[in-house]
């Protein structure tokens, strides 16, 4: 049985040779491969879906919001795919990413992935982390499941009563696509720190909508800064949005670059 296969607390320590919990960490630190159970299989919006993994026993890792999680199925172990978090570091006893039906993995796990499937996980890493800090505003900027990271910000943020602003500006196709729309609703309810705004791009003129249409343009950036020197400005998404993004806030707000976070989803 290959070390990357390790499932359980036990099984860590038979194999090396170690107590349990030293075991557990050594896998951490080399970043190792573990066997994880699907627990859970959301459907999020059309062609989206949640899966939330179970980790194994005596797992029990430390990690940052915003990082991502690389994952492979264990019959193809050359083939690996790196997914942000859609949990946050304080749920703990699983991790859940969010993930579009796009290419070989994201149409694998859509159309086949069931619950007690295993998948192969190793450890988080990333640096597309919250700057929680007080006085600061997060200015989020996401498209499509470009959102994922984002709810574990918010997640985060409202569970630990923060005094951190955070605002989402949403982009997506059409209403029906609006990944954790019930969830960012219900926290902006109980978090007056946090707003959600979602534009459409892909709506005919008389299809009802009461919100925003449109691409994530400047003008509607420049709507949401109120202290451009603590302000943090966090893009995930398609290529084309995190570019125009970073041309926005470097080249034409003049933000320096330790205010700018950035993930291209391709």
């Amino acid at each position: 049985m290959p070390e990357a296969c390790f499932d359980s607390r036990a099984s860590v320590g038979y194999l090396t040779g170690v107590h349990p919990e030293a075991a557990w960490e050594s896998v951490r630190m080399k970043r190792e491969a573990v066997a994880m159970s699907v627990e859970s299989v959301t459907l999020e919006v059309p062609q989206v879906k949640t899966i939330r993994l179970r980790w194994p026993e005596g797992y029990d890792p430390q990690f940052q919001t915003g990082q991502f999680i690389t994952c492979f199925w264990p019959d193809e172990p050359d083939y690996k795919r790196a997914y942000s978090l859609s949990s946050c570091a304080l749920d703990r006893g699983f991790y859940e990413f969010t993930v579009r039906r796009d290419g070989k993995m994201g149409t694998r796990l859509v159309d086949w992935i069931k619950p007690h499937q295993q998948l192969m996980v190793l450890p988080p890493a990333g640096k597309f982390l919250p700057v929680f800090e007080p006085g600061k505003h997060l200015l989020c900027l996401a498209g499509g499941s470009g959102v994922a990271p984002f709810r574990g910000f918010v997640r985060e943020a409202t569970r630990r009563q923060l005094d951190t602003r955070i605002t989402l500006l949403f982009s997506v196709r059409r209403p029906d696509e609006i990944i954790f729309e019930r969830e960012f609703r219900e926290l902006a309810a109980q978090n007056p720190r946090f707003e959600l705004h979602v534009t459409c791009t892909r709506l005919q003129p008389d299809e009802p909508w009461p919100g925003r249409r449109g691409r994530i343009d400047a003008a509607w950036v420049r709507e949401h800064i109120r202290d451009l020197p603590n302000t943090v400005f966090y893009a995930c998404g398609p290529n084309p949005l995190v570019e125009f993004i970073e041309h926005l806030v470097l080249n034409e707000l003049h933000v320096p670059k330790t205010q700018l976070r950035t993930e291209k989803w391709g």
